[in-house]
């Protein structure tokens, strides 16, 4: 991707739910505050809220989100983010989780013209559908059918109002494909694996892609100030925002391969047959049907 300096635009911090994608978030608040503490991890600042949050569209749109239908509310969405990004000085970082779709009239909801890249965080489905199923204060197997189902959607339900609007999330490996494969958008892939093994390493190609200086020294910094201890330890002491109300932390675990632990044979037997594929192409099973990670 270009050199950001000058360049407007929306990066998409995009995600499957549960990927990474709060922990690079407050990874690039502290590297773009560049202060001598950690950032509040209730006023993390990429310069918006989620892309789905109803105020961004009531305010650019004039009109309450409440006054209209989900498919009316998905035909203005496009439009919300071209006036976000031309009304921006500076480069957005702006946390997504819907899948890349098109809106009813067929157009993209993420506009390619008002988009200058995406970070997409991804992570082992099998960790994922523990970790989502604690989140959403679920069981393990509801969270696997809900992982493959194409008509999975947050906020859904049209007699009820919520603080953020529908996000079409496809299954995990719809979602997944629909973001890396979209042939009009700039892409860089961030493994979770790959942020908790190779954390500098990681971190530091995410910076370069977003054409960010490569100071390892901020990149340690904002990386300490974003670790997953100081993030819990926020959590437990100020509580967090984005915590489910049923779920008893957001901030739970962080680990790689934990799925081990909770997931019977039926359930990873499972995911494999619906997410297989999407595994194999990013390094979570082998070619002979060995789990990695």
């Amino acid at each position: 991707m270009a050199e950001a300096s000058g360049i407007r635009g929306i990066v998409w911090l995009a995600s499957y739910p549960k990927s990474g994608n709060t922990w690079m978030r407050a990874f690039l608040s502290n590297y773009l505050a560049d202060g001598d503490n950690p950032v509040d991890i209730n006023s993390l600042d990429t310069g918006g809220p989620i892309a789905s949050a109803r105020t961004v569209f009531d305010e650019a749109v004039g009109v309450e989100a409440s006054d209209l239908t989900q498919d009316e509310i998905e035909r203005y969405r496009p439009r919300v983010y071209r006036q976000v990004a031309a009304n921006s000085s500076e480069i957005l970082y702006l946390k997504i989780h819907d899948a890349f779709t098109t809106t009813p009239d067929g157009s993209p909801l993420v506009p390619p013209d008002a988009t200058k890249g995406v970070l997409y965080l991804i992570r082992n489905p099998l960790d994922v559908a523990v970790s989502f199923a604690h989140h959403s204060a679920a069981s393990v197997d509801r969270m696997i059918a809900k992982m493959d189902d194409p008509d999975f959607a947050f906020v859904d339900r049209e007699d009820r109002l919520y603080n953020q609007l529908r996000q079409r999330l496809l299954t995990w490996s719809g979602h997944v494909v629909s973001w890396v494969d979209a042939p009009a958008l700039d892409v860089h892939v961030v493994r979770y694996e790959d942020m908790k093994a190779q954390t500098l390493e990681t971190f530091r190609a995410a910076v370069r892609y977003l054409g960010l200086a490569d100071d390892v020294a901020r990149i340690e910094k904002a990386l300490a100030f974003s670790s997953f201890p100081e993030l819990q330890r926020q959590e437990q002491e100020h509580g967090f925002g984005e915590k489910m109300p049923q779920a008893a932390s957001f901030f739970r675990k962080g680990e790689i391969g934990t799925w081990r632990e909770v997931l019977t044979s039926d359930h990873v037997a499972s995911i494999i047959a619906a997410h297989g594929d999407v595994m194999r192409r990013f390094g979570y099973l082998t070619d002979a049907g060995d789990v990695l990670y």
